[in-house]
């Protein structure tokens, strides 16, 4: 279900994301909209750690540069295994969504 190393980098992409996800909530989005943003965060969580174990020189890399050089003005990373790209793109919408969230507080 993990490695244990995964547990820094994991612990630390949640603290840029719990913050996101506090905004979205004092939102008037439904419910289901924040859910399907909740579930994209765990992907792209699940994204970052792939590419962590896929090449290891990354985690000598800071974890908020990881994350800023996968997320952008396009959306995120494709989706490992997506199923549709109906999926794809809602998980750019919360890639971008995400990435003009944290560009307004500074680095």
């Amino acid at each position: 279900m993990g490695w244990e190393k995964d547990l820094p980098p994991g612990e630390k992409l949640v603290t840029y994301f719990r913050p996101f996800l506090q905004h979205l909530a004092s939102t008037s989005l439904s419910p289901k909209t924040i859910r399907k943003h909740v579930d994209n965060l765990w992907v792209l969580g699940g994204e970052i750690i792939r590419d962590l174990n896929e090449d290891p020189s990354l985690r000598k890399k800071n974890i908020e540069q990881i994350l800023f050089d996968v997320i952008d003005d396009d959306g995120g990373p494709l989706i490992y295994g997506v199923s549709s790209e109906e999926q794809q793109r809602s998980f750019d919408s919360t890639c971008r969504k995400l990435q003009r969230f944290l560009s307004q507080f500074p680095r």
